[in-house]
Parts: structure tokens; sequence; C-alpha cells
């Protein structure tokens, strides 16, 4: 191809790629960056798009007449998550060690700020992979000697992967900012796997004269909007919300030797049904991430990664973009709040080429969502029936829980969250919270419902008087002051 120089085909063969160039997102959006358009491209989840932003970024920057000093910068990556913007950032080092006139950094959160700053000013940074929220809190560090707004006066390549998620994540606000902190005449290149209005917007304002680009796999149909790879096997089990956790034990026990992501709703319901699963299924690894977890989360990524055979209990922070080796199976205990998240969770396993199933738990109410999928998605799943001879672990997990007050307590939050993440969904027609078996569902977290409904009751008054003696406290003072200056306005009178 004419849009590589000797020394990317040299990287390539170094490392002995399985993924050729002339994959989909690859040989549709390289020459385009090449020839200094700007790019919108929808790909399916697991098509490899990474490496259709990394290489064009490389081969502009070698490009340049003029070389890069230490500081300037030529490429930012913005990335939604810490774990897909460390993923990117490993894939780019691969390549730009081999080209030590660029330097690379990465900015994510759950790091000292000032090591960051330190680390720019010491090294530099060409390319930078980073998330909104740390790429804006370095736009602001001028005090302390990084000047970032004059770095990036050099910029030639802009990236935002998984656009979709970095506006559903409310990232808006940053994102507008970091534009505007940007030099206009750059390439700029919008990548996800999903297109949504918000993303249509962020295309108008960000990119000029952009061209679109939608790739579909090899044999799938030019009239088909399928999403979803086309070697996943996708599964349904409906079962009742008191039988869900027996049949994912007996699951999960009887694929001991595979590699498990499994998806709930809150990070409550990951932090309680990951103490159950450590208790429940033996000589398994169990790692649990979420979303609040501030430091761990890096490296329980990184462990589990290299891991042949193991559980991960998540949310959705690992549903976008994440590309972990060898997934077996993705299974789906809570629906995800939006048809969009349910085809992201897929995508963990089945990815460039390989094969992978998953399986999403519905309660019988619910089950008029795998028609949804079919029609919204073009996502068709068939069913898989109930296991047989599981055992009924709940007695186990409630003798569990209470037998340690932590995890009963854990155990309340879930049940609290899993409920108010239920009104929340999207698809309201389907998941109706009115209709909802509150007694079964608490039978399923293995709890007393009347127990239950006792400790929720104390919760909210706890929280209301709370809240009222804060609403006192502020009356207080806002009368204290009036009166002050009551009695000021009388003196000067």
């Amino acid at each position: 191809s004419p849009f590589f120089t000797l020394g990317t085909w040299e990287v390539f063969i170094h490392h002995s790629l399985t993924i050729l160039c002339n994959l989909s997102p690859q040989s549709a959006t390289i020459p385009l960056f090449m020839r200094n358009k700007d790019v919108a491209a929808e790909a399916v989840t697991g098509s490899g798009k990474t490496l259709a932003f990394v290489i064009p970024i490389l081969e502009i920057l070698l490009r340049r007449e003029e070389k890069l000093k230490k500081s300037q910068v030529g490429a930012i990556i913005i990335t939604p998550t810490r774990e897909l913007a460390i993923q990117i950032d490993e894939v780019l080092s691969h390549f730009t060690k081999h080209f030590p006139q660029f330097s690379q950094i990465l900015w994510i959160g759950g790091r000292n700020p000032g090591e960051d700053v330190e680390r720019f000013r010491r090294q530099g940074g060409n390319i930078i992979v980073a998330t909104p929220g740390r790429l804006e809190d370095m736009f602001r560090r001028k005090s302390e000697g990084l000047d970032l707004v004059s770095c990036v006066k050099s910029l030639d390549v802009l990236v935002l992967d998984e656009a979709d998620r970095l506006l559903d994540m409310g990232f808006e606000a940053s994102i507008n900012t970091i534009l505007e902190f940007l030099p206009k005449q750059r390439r700029t290149g919008l990548f996800s796997a999903t297109q949504t209005q918000e993303v249509e917007n962020l295309v108008r304002a960000g990119l000029r004269n952009p061209v679109r680009i939608s790739v579909k796999e090899k044999g799938v149909a030019a009239s088909s909007t399928q999403k979803t790879p086309s070697r996943l096997e996708n599964y349904y089990m409906v079962c009742k919300a008191d039988e869900k956790f027996n049949q994912l034990v007996h699951f999960l026990r009887n694929h001991k030797q595979e590699k498990h992501l499994v998806f709930f709703s809150t990070c409550a319901c990951v932090e309680y049904y990951g103490k159950a699963l450590e208790a429940l299924v033996k000589n398994v690894k169990i790692m649990c991430i979420h979303g609040k977890m501030k430091h761990k989360r890096n490296k329980i990524f990184m462990e589990f990664r290299k891991l042949r055979g193991g559980v991960l209990v998540c949310t959705d922070v690992m549903a976008r973009g994440i590309d972990i080796p060898e997934v077996n199976w993705v299974l789906q205990y809570d629906p995800p709040s939006n048809a969009s998240a349910f085809v992201h969770r897929c995508g963990r396993t089945a990815r460039i080429g390989h094969g992978g199933s998953a399986l999403v738990f519905l309660l019988p109410m619910e089950e008029s969502y795998i028609n949804f999928l079919a029609i919204n998605q073009k996502c068709p799943l068939q069913e898989m029936k109930l296991q047989k001879n599981t055992v009924d672990l709940l007695p186990k997990l409630r003798a569990l829980a209470l037998a340690d007050r932590a995890v009963f307590e854990k155990g309340m939050k879930a049940f609290v969250s899993c409920v108010q993440a239920y009104a929340k969904h999207e698809c309201s027609l389907i998941f109706r919270l009115k209709d909802l078996d509150f007694a079964s569902l608490a039978r399923g977290f293995a709890l007393n419902f009347q127990i239950l409904c006792l400790w929720t009751l104390i919760q909210t008054r706890f929280h209301l008087k709370i809240k009222l003696e804060k609403s006192r406290g502020r009356n207080y003072w806002r009368n204290k002051e009036k009166r002050k200056w009551k009695m000021k306005g009388e003196e000067n009178s």
C-alpha cells in the first residue's frame, strides 16, 4: 500500500501480527486519514478499530516535515475508561518502541496528577492517551509548570474512541472544553461500535466535512445493521428471580476451566455477588471490578488479562472496547439499561475472528426483550433451557450474610441499588417496576423480605433526618446572617 512507510511494515512483520491490514476497519479508514480527511467510523465491536487509528497516527507523525520536539504533542487519543486507555497505550507501545524519536504518555484517573506533570516535563509526550477528566485537568496545571495549551499547538491528529460512551458517561462538557484548547487545523477520527444522535452532534461540532464509514463483517448483508460479531453465539435463559443465582453458580461450576465476564447492573451488586461467588465457586479465581474502585482497578484488570481461566464480576465499566484475551463466555446476570450496552457487553468475546458465547438471564416478564433486541439491534438470540440438578445455594448465602454483618449490609445495598437501576431502564415497557416480584427478588439476594423492608424504612428515615438537620443548620446560619446585617443597618441609620 502506498500509505505505509517501510518502518511501519517492518514493525508489522517483526510482531507477526495475525491481523491483516485489509481487515475492514483498517482498509476503510487508513487511506482516508492519510488523505487529510476527518473520519467518523462505525464498526462491529471486536473488529480491530484500535489499529485503524494507531497506524495512521504514526504514519502522519513520521511524515511531518518539522520533527516533533520532546514537549510538542502530535496526537491525542481520548477514551472513556482507564482500562481501555491502558489497552490502547499497550498496543501503541508495540509500535513506538521501534520509533525512539516518539514519546508517548498515559494520563488516567487513579494516579497522582503531580507525578503525571513531572513525567511529561521529564520525558515529554508526542502521543497522549488519556481519559477526558484527567486530560481536562492537565490543561489547568500551568501553575505547576505544564503549559499544555502551548504544547498542543503542534497537534496533527485527535482520536475520540468509543465516542458514544464518552457522551453517555457525562464527558460532554469535558470534551467541549478540550476541543476549545486544540488547534482547528487537525485531522479528527471518531470511532465507535454504535452511532447515536449525541455522537452525530459531536461530529458536527468537532469534525470538518467528515467521511462517514460503516463497516460490516464479511458475509453480512449490506441491508443488515447487526452489530455483534458473526462468530458470537448468543443465548438467553428465562428463570425466576430466586432461581437466577443458583443457575449462575451451576453454570460456572460446570465451566471451571474457561474465562468468564459476569455483568451486573450496579457496583453494590458486584461487591455482594463477588463475595458470594468467592465462597461458593471453589478452585476458580474470582475477581471484581467496578467504577467506584479508585486505585485497585488497573491492577485487577491487568491481572485478569493474564489469567487463562477465571471469573471477572463487573459493571458496564468493562463493556466498551476492552480486549481481554480468550474470553469464552459473557454472562449478563442483569440485562443492561439500554440495547446498545447489550451489544457492547457481548462484544467482549468472539473478537477479531475468534469464537465466543454470551448468555443473558431474563425474568419471565422480560421475555419480550428477545424480540426487542432482534428488531432494535438485529441481534438474534437462541434459548438455553434451565440447567437441571441445580443445588439451592441461597440458604448457604443467607447463612454467610447472617454470620458477617459486612456481607449482610452489602446484600441490602445491592438489593436497593438493583431496584433503583431497574426503575431507570430505558425499555420501561418491558422492564416494568410495578410488575416486579419484590419478594422473589429479595430471595434471590438471600434476604428476608420483611427484614429488608424494615432496614429500608430505617435507612430512609435516617437519611431524611440528616437532610432535615442540614436544612435546619443552613436556615440557622442564614437567619443569623440576616440578623447581623439588620443590626448593622439599624446602627448606620
